[in-house]
């Protein structure tokens, strides 16, 4: 395992990191939990993420009575959490979603429980609102840092400008700003982390824990003939995410993308991870394989990533075409 800063913190995160979204609870039960968990960790895997949002609060529990029966020494891996849709989904009452001083204690509390941990080493506002002043959002992230609840925080799919805004507001009040930002990146999803975060990158500095490396399983070449039965695309309650990947044009590009795969002697998923884990923003790529075979494969890109030539990157360039276009505001 390769391990990189997050941002300019001095937490160290494996280069590869393994979470639960849709998985835990839906395809992946306690036995396959224990193994799963078990393959990434002894991989060098020191990072697991997880939110209250997953399956309503159960992906955090499985994952809690995994990280209990392993017993690993809690100074050897990283848990996160994030905050923001609340446990009941529809059913949420006022209060219970959001991140109100109200809801961002209530919401550590309860995944603490539920993971059966002392400390959230990262905690995420998961979405941004405009319904709660800055001011208090900050304000509560560092109540749970001097309460020693988190180590660290920091946004999931904030805008560029929300983040600035945060650590503004941040620096008026002598307070700490969020470390690290969790956006979807793959080679369909590239605007914030190639074209919006740069300046921040730059001039503030942040860690990247970016999800969803293989467009939610689309660069795995397994949908190119249609939703098979069982993968992600056809579980109940997903229709949404099937809508948006699956398109022909996607499909197309995704069987070019394969050949060069062929060519670099791996398969198209390990090519598909190791393009974001060569963009040095990136922190940590969260895998969320459900079998050990797809795990073991996935965790091959470490390796694939390193003969990633200038003229392989330009290859596959050429065959996607999204890379983001800055576009300069000329509005008088």
């Amino acid at each position: 395992m390769e391990y990189r800063k997050m941002g300019k913190t001095g937490l160290h995160l494996g280069l590869l990191s393994y979470g639960s979204w849709v998985t835990f609870s839906n395809q992946v039960d306690d036995t396959s939990s224990d193994r799963l968990m078990g393959l990434a960790y002894d991989s060098g895997v020191n990072f697991f993420d997880n939110a209250e949002g997953y399956e309503g609060g159960k992906s955090e529990e499985l994952m809690g009575r995994t990280l209990k029966k392993k017993n690993w020494d809690r100074t050897s891996y990283c848990i996160s959490s994030k905050v923001f849709f609340g446990i009941h989904g529809k059913d949420n009452k006022p209060n219970q979603s959001g991140l109100s001083r109200k809801h961002i204690t209530e919401a550590c509390h309860g995944a603490l429980q539920r993971l059966q941990t002392d400390y959230l080493d990262l905690f995420f506002c998961h979405r941004a609102d405009p319904e709660t002043p800055m001011e208090e959002i900050v304000w509560t992230m560092n109540i749970l840092l001097q309460q020693g609840k988190i180590l660290y925080w920091g946004t999931s799919e904030w805008s560029a400008a929300e983040i600035m805004e945060a650590h503004k507001v941040a620096d008026k009040l002598n307070l700490i700003g969020p470390a690290m930002e969790q956006p979807q990146y793959n080679l369909f999803e590239r605007h914030k982390m190639e074209l919006d975060y740069i300046s921040i990158f730059n001039n503030i500095g942040m860690g990247t824990t970016i999800w969803s490396p293989l467009a939610s399983g689309l660069l795995t070449g397994k949908y190119n003939n249609g939703v098979p039965e069982g993968s992600r695309l056809a579980l109940e309650n997903y229709g949404w995410l099937k809508d948006r990947m699956m398109h022909e044009d996607k499909i197309n590009k995704v069987r070019k993308l394969d050949k060069v795969a062929k060519e670099l002697n791996t398969s198209l998923a390990t090519l598909s991870i190791a393009w974001c884990i060569h963009n040095p923003h990136v922190t940590t790529a969260i895998l969320g394989a459900t079998k050990e075979k797809q795990l073991t494969e996935n965790l091959g890109a470490l390796d694939v990533y390193k003969k990633l030539t200038p003229g392989i990157m330009s290859e596959i360039e050429s065959i996607m075409a999204t890379k983001p276009v800055y576009i300069p505001n000329t509005a008088m």
